[in-house]
């Protein structure tokens, strides 16, 4: 019998930081890796709409790494256009995913409804890309794997995961069949993260695709941590201004919660209400509180990040506008964290404007985003079709970052035995790809590449 041709397709986070999904191709099989929303510029956005380059209903399983949107929020859009194969997964993200594609479907509806209402879509009907319909059912399609654990998958294909230590259940996807064996890096953590145990060290593949996030630079390790936020809660609260802190809902609002829990012990900010205003990410909160998952460090315990003297859970939309109506010194952390959407949108629009505020940035800020925008400095930002005046001071914290710098991820590459055959460097801006695969080519001495959107590879 003659071998079968091993290929993988580029298909997501390819020229790109978003949008991750790579088709490999097995004989006649097709097995989706990630399938993630493009999210940032105009033009990957755009993508979304596309026709997809197969036939959704020809893919036999979805294989996830971990369960943040741009790997995972494509889901419905695919079961939409005809999949309905297993979708396979860990069980932290299996619960995360859920909360996720939830949220994407309530907000893909309610995004539509906004720009039909607006009049500033240049559709005469703008529609979602899924609906909540289209959610309900791909959730039965999930199917649960344990970590370090080889998972048959059928017709010679096996899976093993690993802990990527990025987010709650995220992993590394080794992949085998044949002769050939591909691993994935997923979205890699950095060497400890704060909540969670830290990432593991799979078995080496032939072939590596690794993420590249900040394949050009290095995290900063202050003397003391965070005093970038804690100087400014300190500089807004004395002016009798407010702090919005956005936020990704899943693993960023938890750590943003940890460290104000240890400042506040610490004494180094003041102890005044914290509100975390999106059910997103105090429905994640709920899975990080839950022990059983065995997901926490050993020396973290649920009180460590939610053990504020005053914490405000705004679930409903009452408890938001509630939050609307209060202007004494608070802090408030909602999602989205680059300002693309959510409720922090409604926080932005009403406190931009003011001079006693200030919004801290605490996360990487894709091109194209509002949060890139406030990063950068603009003067004004679109919010719901309008332009809202930036008076407020923002400023970035870079150390909330779960992503591995440049260091992390060398050492992770340096750790697979045995070493990759070719390194495929995504998940990262043009540049920054490009100056991490010239940085693996020279300190590894391995073949690194950076491929195409939609270009094609043999791993056989």
């Amino acid at each position: 019998m003659s071998a079968r041709a091993v290929t993988l397709t580029f298909l997501g986070a390819a020229g790109t930081v978003t949008g991750s999904k790579y088709l490999l191709t097995v004989g006649e099989r097709q097995v989706l890796v990630d399938a993630g929303v493009f999210q940032g510029e105009k033009r990957w956005r755009l993508r979304n709409w596309d026709a997809f380059p197969v036939d959704p209903a020809t893919i036999s399983d979805v294989v996830v790494t971990h369960a943040h949107t741009d790997h995972i929020g494509y889901l419905p859009a695919l079961v939409a256009r005809g999949f309905g194969g297993p979708v396979w997964l860990t069980e932290g993200s299996a619960r995360i995913g859920e909360i996720v594609l939830r949220d994407a479907g309530k907000l893909q509806v309610e995004a539509a409804e906004e720009a039909r209402r607006g009049g500033w879509s240049r559709h005469r009907d703008p529609r979602p890309l899924f609906d909540l319909a289209d959610v309900e059912r791909t959730l039965p399609l999930l199917r649960t794997v344990g970590f370090e654990a080889d998972v048959d998958l059928g017709d010679g294909l096996v899976g093993r995961w690993v802990r990527a230590g990025h987010i709650l259940g995220s992993a590394s996807v080794r992949l085998e069949v044949d002769d050939s064996s591909v691993l994935f890096s997923g979205d890699l953590g950095r060497h400890d993260h704060p909540i969670l145990k830290p990432r593991g060290t799979p078995r080496g593949a032939r072939y590596v695709v690794c993420e590249s996030t900040y394949g050009d630079r290095e995290h900063p390790e202050p003397e003391v941590e965070h005093e970038v936020m804690s100087s400014a809660i300190v500089r807004t609260l004395a002016r009798g201004g407010l702090v919005v802190i956005p936020a990704f809902a899943v693993d960023r609002t938890q750590g943003v919660l940890k460290v104000l829990v240890t400042m506040m012990r610490e004494g180094r900010i003041p102890e005044v209400p914290v509100a975390v205003d999106s059910p997103m990410a105090l429905k994640v909160l709920d899975v990080y509180r839950d022990e059983s998952l065995g997901e926490l460090r050993d020396d973290v315990d649920v009180d460590d990040f939610t053990g504020m003297p005053t914490l405000i859970e705004a679930a409903s939309s009452q408890e938001s506008r509630a939050l609307n109506g209060r202007f004494e010194p608070m802090i408030i952390v909602a999602s989205s964290g680059m300002a693309e959407g959510g409720r922090v949108l409604h926080h932005l629009a009403r406190l931009l404007p003011d001079r006693r505020n200030t919004v801290i940035l605490t996360g990487f800020q894709a091109a194209g985003t509002r949060g890139r925008a406030l990063q950068e400095g603009a003067g004004s930002v679109k919010i719901n079709g309008r332009y809202i005046r930036v008076r407020a001071e923002i400023v970035r914290d870079d150390e909330f970052s779960v992503h591995g710098d440049a260091s992390d991820l060398m050492d992770w590459l340096r750790s697979l035995e045995p070493g990759p055959e070719t390194v495929f460097v995504t998940h990262g801006e043009p540049e920054v790809a490009a100056r991490f695969a010239a940085r693996v080519g020279e300190e590894l001495d391995r073949t690194a590449v950076v491929p195409r959107y939609g270009e094609v590879v043999s791993l056989a």
